[in-house]
């Protein structure tokens, strides 16, 4: 706990004054372990599931469906975590709290980690599409209930991360992934009311489904995360004062020089209008590694340059 809160003030303190929220350091993967999956962290390779799910009669779907998950009860570290770090940060930037988006889980939890080909879940949806269907809505009652106490922890705004979106067709999306992310956004308020809680703005991020941003706009998020293959003038066309829009440099930039950096972010800030209103500045993924942290603070720099000067007042007479 102490680590996790450790690591999400690191770039609070770093980059004192140049961002606006932190976001609790956890992993997307904690709810296949609720769910009672072994999961691995690899050097170098990242994690990786021993034994990830075969089939439906493996033996363990069956587990996984009929096991009750308490995720009060098995992930209360990270809500430590999160109340830990509410109170380091003394209200200097909200927190984030987040979850990994039910299409992205199933395919850890069946492909055993990361993929390029994707064969196991897309044998799964396609040849098991009401077991996939009825795991991914599991694993979407279990996200509602994670965020729900990352909120009663200290969250003040949570993001849902489909970080595999790109991998279905826009049909295939609408049938896997948008079903469970709506769920999502539906019963989260309801039941955060429940529990006497506010409800707090959510985002969603499909990295790669930029043919379903209008159905992202309407699926009941206040925010929607764009990845750096969207055309920002073009998004907020799409958009068209819906949602606000949370984006999208290229994180690529960030290798390059300052005179990279400058042209990404003026572009940027130009697509999305000037950054006046409906607008939270962002790359379109993590940073990647080997990055130099100070091409990050020039980064930043620049983007409260360039959206301060288009904020400017006129003084045209």
């Amino acid at each position: 706990m102490e680590i996790a809160s450790t690591l999400t003030l690191q770039p609070i303190d770093r980059y004192d004054g140049l961002i606006d929220a932190a976001i609790i350091f956890s992993d997307i993967l904690v709810i296949p372990q609720a769910m009672g999956m072994n999961v691995e962290m690899l050097d170098k390779k990242g994690p990786h599931f021993p034994n990830p799910l075969k089939s439906p009669t493996d033996g363990q779907y069956e587990q996984l469906m009929d096991r009750k998950v308490d995720v009060a009860q098995e992930l209360d570290y990270v809500y430590q975590a999160i109340t830990m770090t509410r109170h380091k940060l003394k209200g200097r930037v909200p927190l984030y709290g987040f979850c990994g988006a039910p299409w992205t889980l199933l395919c850890y939890m069946v492909e055993g980690g990361g993929s390029k080909l994707f064969v196991q879940v897309k044998t799964w949806i396609y040849k098991y599409p009401s077991q996939s269907k009825k795991l991914l809505q599991k694993i979407a009652e279990l996200c509602v209930e994670y965020l729900a106490h990352q909120v009663e922890a200290g969250a003040q705004i949570i993001q849902v991360f489909d970080s595999w979106a790109a991998e279905l067709s826009p049909a295939s999306f609408k049938e896997f992934a948008l079903p469970y992310l709506r769920y999502i956004s539906e019963h989260l308020p309801p039941r955060l009311k429940e529990l006497r809680l506010e409800s707090v703005p959510m985002v969603v991020f499909a990295k790669g489904a930029w043919y379903a941003l209008d159905d992202l706009c309407g699926s009941g998020y206040q925010v929607i995360g764009l990845d750096w293959l969207q055309d920002p003038a073009e998004a907020m066309r799409i958009a068209n004062g819906r949602v606000v829009l949370q984006g999208n440099a290229d994180p690529g930039v960030l290798y390059g020089d300052k005179e990279a950096i400058t042209a990404v972010v003026q572009e940027m800030v130009q697509g999305f209008a000037g950054g006046k209103q409906g607008w939270i500045a962002n790359l379109g993924h993590g940073v990647t590694p080997f990055v130099n942290p100070d091409n990050l603070k020039f980064f930043f720099e620049e983007i409260h340059r360039f959206t301060a000067a288009e904020n400017r007042p006129s003084t045209e007479v």
